[in-house]
């Protein structure tokens, strides 16, 4: 009876997500390049105004790192029609919100606002992309908004990426953190930060998404009327250097004064998020570390209490990955013992296929996932933007679960033996550090 009842649940949850959950939307290109996307949502009286820009942390010269980040403050400075310290005021005073974030690959910038402030939202945005104000009195401020951001990152273990990736990356830029080094934005000269601006900022690297309550054919044209004249920039080449593959086990070290506990890190490279295997890496992270009830939780945190958390990520970018076996110890457990716990229970994802039953209950979780990601029109308008830019297929709203549902038990064997091997992978200690 239980089987028929989580069966019948599963059924009913594909069923939903299925019928209910497609996102309807149209896209087109401007004559100069900007990538346009249009979903409609009258069910609430909201707009998202949002575009995002194909230039992350790893876009650069290395010597200068952190630009992007940089320009996610830079851009909000003021434009030849909006005064230094206005974006905000504009923003708030119109009933909005706004926000941005920056990847290694991508820069998101939005505004929410009441439909009515729709062409508002436009006009800022058309604003940023044609006339904003990059002079040294700018630079300077942010710089200073960049260090006390910096200084501020004082979460526990919340400098572990980047430290994974300063190890397991030995020539690609994602090896740079995202943020870049403080010494590099002191050295960059004003030139520099324009001659980024030009090449990156521009509409044919741009997407933008408009999302809510509109008129499809008014906002065409106010789209056409704020953005067309815009001119096109020079096409963004990219020839990133390639990274051998890791063959034989290496350990490295790093410490954190904001942590009173170490943590043990195993860490693979991996595959694009463009590709089937990072998707099945996605599965087998879920099985091993998705909730109390996951293989590793129950195992090492709750049964044998050797940790007081462990987890299984794949973190997984444009040009590559990192998938990451983590954990905590409880008490006085020796580090290495937490890797070898972890280490048995991938052997036997790599040896037997998984249950049945556990395989159904990924399903699940990803089926619920799918469902809660297109729950909003914010959430909507953030994915239109993400697949199209980051996998050149803005469908995958709606196709990518069916990817997922495919993935078979002996899959996620095949790909665990072919990723998540001892001489595939850093051993990394993360230790306190007095202060």
């Amino acid at each position: 009876m239980k089987k028929s009842i989580l069966s019948l649940a599963s059924a009913l949850l594909i069923a939903f997500s299925a019928n209910a959950q497609k996102v309807e939307f149209e896209e087109y290109k401007l004559d100069n390049g900007l990538h346009v996307i249009l979903h409609q949502d009258k069910s609430a009286p909201v707009i998202i105004t949002s575009v995002m820009y194909g230039v992350g942390g790893k876009d650069g010269d290395r010597k200068r790192t952190g630009f992007a980040h940089f320009f996610e403050h830079l851009l909000f400075e003021g434009t030849k029609n909006i005064k230094k310290g206005d974006w905000f005021k504009i923003v708030s005073s119109n009933g909005g919100r706004n926000n941005a974030n920056t990847s290694q690959d991508r820069t998101y910038y939005y505004e929410i606002f009441p439909s009515n402030k729709l062409e508002l939202g436009l006009w800022m945005e058309s604003e940023r992309l044609l006339h904003p104000i990059i002079k040294q009195e700018g630079v300077d401020i942010q710089n200073e908004v960049v260090k006390e951001e910096k200084r501020q990152r004082t979460r526990p273990y919340s400098n572990l990426l980047p430290e994974i990736s300063k190890n397991i990356f030995k020539v690609h830029p994602y090896k740079d953190p995202n943020v870049g080094y403080m010494d590099h934005l002191d050295a960059a000269t004003l030139e520099e930060f324009l001659a980024f601006n030009k090449k990156y900022y521009v509409p044919n690297n741009a997407t933008l998404v408009v999302a809510g309550d509109m008129d499809i054919a008014s906002t065409k044209k106010m789209i056409e009327d704020y953005f067309g004249p815009i001119p096109r920039g020079e096409e963004v080449v990219r020839t990133f250097p390639k990274e051998e593959p890791i063959t034989k086990e290496f350990k490295a070290k790093a410490y954190d004064e904001n942590i009173q506990i170490p943590a043990i890190v195993a860490a693979y490279r991996t595959p694009s998020f463009k590709t089937r295997d990072s998707k099945v890496l996605d599965m087998i992270s879920t099985y091993l570390s998705g909730g109390k009830s996951s293989v590793l939780y129950k195992k090492i945190v709750d049964k044998k209490k050797m940790a007081l958390a462990v987890q299984a990520a794949n973190v997984s970018q444009q040009d590559y990955g990192v998938y990451a076996l983590f954990g905590i110890p409880l008490g006085k457990t020796p580090l290495m013992d937490l890797i070898k716990e972890i280490d048995e229970e991938i052997v036997k994802i790599q040896t037997d296929l998984i249950s049945e039953r556990d395989y159904q209950k990924i399903q699940n979780q990803f089926e619920n996932n799918y469902v809660n990601s297109n729950s909003s029109v914010v959430g909507i308008a953030n994915s239109l933007a993400r697949y199209h830019v980051m996998y050149g297929d803005t469908n995958l709203i709606n196709s990518e679960i069916d990817i997922y549902r495919s993935i078979t038990r002996e899959e996620m064997r095949e790909v665990a033996k072919k990723y998540l091997n001892k001489n595939q992978r850093l051993i990394l200690e993360y230790l306190p550090k007095k202060k």
